[in-house]
């Protein structure tokens, strides 16, 4: 099939996909669109890049950025902005609710003053803040859990087929090629294999999330639809990690693909000490595999070797880089200058982050940070549980984003500005209190026979007090 017939294919394809998943009964807000388009640009490449009119990445050009890309990223923030503002009280009480948040955005703040590029952190920080800003027009819409679904949906039924079309059929923008060797590496809609394998944990945990809810849903007249388009994406999904050869990545999904199950399958679900148990065991899994030399071979069947592909030679160079241990370097601000020219000469594949997520909070923001986003971790983790005793089938995709960030920034830096895994830990550890809920409840909601579920369903809303 030539590039142009795939494309026309392809393109069809994606318009079947929403056709599949429309809901003509959703009570969405038009706003939605803006974190889609956000989302869309951080899932992806920036729009300089896309229209092949992005600098050259050079250490001065890697400081200075791209005006184009800020002035349509300041303009999706002034958008989310004025959205917000004229929500008013939801937003503030929304605010009030998320305290260890707010605390980390504002040292994140405070951090810029002692940056070395000052003015660089700052715009880094309003990126930073679009995040945030985007999570809540989702979280404050009128109906907060149709608009999450149709934010991962949007966003999910145009980066996974785009993806493959460009890995298939336009090799020029959908491959990259390792220095030396010449041995092709897939991207797709990214710009690095495990950019790619970020953006299909994130999106096929989501389409696996619906999908279940549509098996478990035999009476619903959309369920086929739904079967269909969400099947679809997860086939897609799958040959992507396939190409990808992420094992972070694939790893990741592994295990949030199983605490959604579980959490659909079985009713200790609703049972915290049975949850605190299922993750403890998984994170535990992981890191002893990883840093404690439990499972070594494992590793290395897997094709990867005992220093995770040079990762633990970087940790231990900028370690011993990093300049004040208890603040950090400032927000976002490590990786510039003259720190960053020394590791682009010894590195030929130019880090331009730590590769653990970790790591990446305390050379930025030091120890201070480190304890920030602990607390953070912890309130958020508990607001996850909390709703996933309530309502299973809706926690088990915020349990298996908590569980998939922690995880994931144990070989990559996932709390980062403008990053999906952050976005997505963001949008599973909000506190929504007493939001209206959430979307009309018709069978393909309905998961187990929970008397008191049942009652609410009746009713005809949901009400969540921590977190959607």
């Amino acid at each position: 099939m030539s590039p142009p017939i795939a494309t026309v294919v392809f393109a069809f394809g994606i318009l079947g996909l929403f056709w599949l998943e429309r809901d003509r009964n959703s009570r969405v807000s038009g706003a939605l669109w803006i974190p889609v388009v956000w989302m869309l640009i951080a899932g992806s490449r920036m729009v300089s890049e896309w229209l092949q009119v992005a600098p050259a990445t050079t250490v001065d050009q890697y400081l200075e950025g791209s005006p184009l890309d800020k002035l349509v990223l300041g303009s999706l923030l002034a958008a989310g902005l004025i959205v917000l503002v004229s929500r008013g009280t939801k937003v503030v009480t929304a605010l009030r609710a998320n305290g260890p948040i707010l605390l980390f955005f504002l040292y994140c703040a405070i951090s810029v003053l002692w940056s070395d590029y000052p003015d660089v952190a700052f715009k880094r920080w309003t990126k930073a803040v679009g995040d945030l800003a985007m999570v809540l027009v989702v979280l404050t819409d009128a109906d907060p859990l149709a608009a999450l679904k149709r934010l991962l949906a949007r966003t999910g039924f145009l980066l996974i087929p785009i993806s493959v079309l460009l890995i298939k059929y336009y090799p020029d923008v959908g491959r990259a090629y390792i220095r030396w060797s010449w041995t092709p590496v897939y991207t797709g809609a990214t710009t690095n294999k495990n950019f790619l394998g970020m953006i299909c944990v994130i999106f096929g945990l989501a389409s696996l999330w619906r999908f279940l809810q549509a098996i478990r849903s035999p009476g619903s007249s959309r369920r086929s639809g739904l079967l269909i388009a969400h099947g679809t994406v997860l086939a897609m999904v799958l040959w992507l990690f396939w190409m990808a050869n992420s094992l972070t990545s694939l790893s990741c999904f592994v295990m949030g693909a199983g605490l959604i199950t579980i959490s659909y399958m079985s009713p200790l679900a609703r049972k915290p000490a049975f949850v605190h148990l299922l993750v403890a065991a998984m994170l535990s899994v992981a890191f002893s595999v990883l840093f404690l030399n439990i499972g070594t071979s494992l590793v290395e069947n897997l094709g990867r070797d005992s220093t995770l592909t040079g990762r633990t030679e970087l940790w231990k160079q900028v370690l011993g880089m990093s300049a004040n241990p208890f603040v950090g370097a400032g927000f976002e601000s490590f990786w510039l200058g003259q720190t960053l020219d020394k590791l682009w000469s010894k590195y030929w594949w130019h880090p331009n982050e730590a590769h653990n997520g970790y790591l990446e909070v305390y050379l930025n923001l030091g120890w201070m940070g480190i304890a920030l986003l602990a607390l953070l971790l912890v309130k958020g983790y508990r607001n996850v549980v909390n709703n996933v005793r309530r309502v299973p089938d809706v926690g088990s995709l915020g349990l298996a984003y908590f569980v998939v960030a922690v995880a994931y920034n144990f070989t990559e830096a996932g709390f980062r500005t403008f990053n999906p895994v952050w976005i997505g830990l963001l949008l599973a550890i909000t506190a929504v209190p007493q939001a209206s809920v959430i979307e009309a409840p018709d069978v393909d909601e309905r998961v187990g026979s929970d008397q008191r579920y049942q009652e609410m369903s009746a009713a005809g809303t949901l009400i969540y007090e921590e977190v959607i």
